[in-house]
């Protein structure tokens, strides 16, 4: 049996397992704002120095309050308006309102030189909401959130305080390293991601030549946290994701918008020490073939919020996600989120 800072697996169903017993002693970073406020290069710092991938943005006073949270999306949000590069083609939904005061604002900061508030870019991509759940709240709770396409959730005390941060990856690995203990969770991760229906999502791609500004634009645009770095027919050479916008922001690199993606990549490989003299980048894939459970180990040892799926040519056919995966143990308990719910809960502001 598997114990972990008093998470038990003596319950039989896991939907009734609380879902604060999965971040027992956890650090909480966030980004207060006291006297002066934080700019949104200081916050980008603060993620970077703890090397985290969000933090929630409180406000202190007599009414201290949480305004959200800002990631690694919000900064890619911010650099597009400030380069004055709208994403997508004119036909798509662009999610951050480029005509309202707020937007305007911020661009007329950063364009004057002053600082931006990081208040003001909190969720600026409309796919980082502030969610909170109760101490009390069960894991389906969160399981329901993460299959709207949220990443993270805040348990909060009592008092209102934050008590932990719960991820998308914290519960699917959790429930993952425990299936045997769940026989119904044991079967579906045992079926293909092809029985499933999972793997039929477009890939969201950029050429391997493109600029690496034209994958966060793209990004952007499509709501999504990675991108597949692509060449000839489809051929996946790499990934480019959201949290990679950190080697962008360090020291103000910012002449890494310009080099194209390959350049990009590879320049990420190099700064890990995983380059291995050959010009070719490691690919995260799986096959129609593969079981639920080895895509699950996939995502969570490659630390990926996606994965493509790819033919026996390589070529890239589609995407399995660690939300596609909160769907389907969402739906083992009768929980169905269609694409309209899921876009609502995403962008909710």
């Amino acid at each position: 049996m598997i114990h972990r800072e008093g998470v038990t697996t003596d319950i039989k169903d896991w939907t009734m397992i609380q879902a604060s017993s999965l971040i027992q002693n956890q650090n909480v970073i966030q980004i207060i704002r006291s006297n002066g406020s934080v700019s949104v290069e200081e916050a980008c710092q603060i993620l970077v120095d703890n090397n985290i991938s969000s933090a929630p943005v409180y406000v202190e006073g007599e009414k201290g309050h949480y305004v959200g949270m800002f990631d690694y999306g919000d900064v890619i949000a911010y650099i597009l308006l400030v380069l004055h590069r709208k994403p997508g083609p004119k036909d798509f939904n662009d999610p951050v309102d480029l005509e309202s005061f707020e937007v305007k604002d911020i661009v007329r900061r950063a364009l004057q030189g002053q600082k931006v508030p990081v208040r003001m870019a909190s969720d600026l991509s409309r796919k980082n909401p502030f969610y909170s759940i109760l101490q009390e709240a069960t894991l389906i709770s969160a399981v329901e959130i993460f299959a709207c396409g949220t990443h993270r959730v805040n348990i909060l005390k009592p008092d209102g305080e934050i008590e932990g941060i719960l991820s998308q990856s914290t519960v699917v690995r959790y429930l993952y390293e425990n299936r045997k203990q769940f026989p119904e969770l044991d079967k579906a991760m045992s079926k293909t991601i092809g029985q499933l229906k999972l793997g039929d999502e477009p890939v969201i791609g950029v050429d391997a030549d493109s600029s690496v500004l034209d994958a966060l634009s793209l990004m952007s645009t499509h709501g999504v946290s990675s991108v597949a770095v692509l060449r000839g027919d489809r051929n996946v050479l790499g990934n480019i994701s959201m949290t990679d916008v950190k080697h962008i922001m360090k020291g103000n690199n910012h002449r890494l918008l310009w080099k194209t993606c390959f350049q990009f990549v590879s320049h990420i490989r190099t700064q890990q020490g995983i380059t291995d003299g050959q010009d070719r980048l490691p690919v995260f894939d799986v096959h129609k073939g593969t079981s639920l459970g080895f895509t699950i180990a996939k995502l969570l040892a490659t630390k990926s919020h996606r994965v493509w799926v790819t033919d026996e040519k390589h070529q890239a056919t589609g995407v399995v996600s660690l939300t596609d995966v909160s769907r389907v143990i969402a739906s083992l308990v009768g929980i169905q989120v269609n694409e309209r719910r899921a876009s609502m809960a995403v962008f909710k502001v």
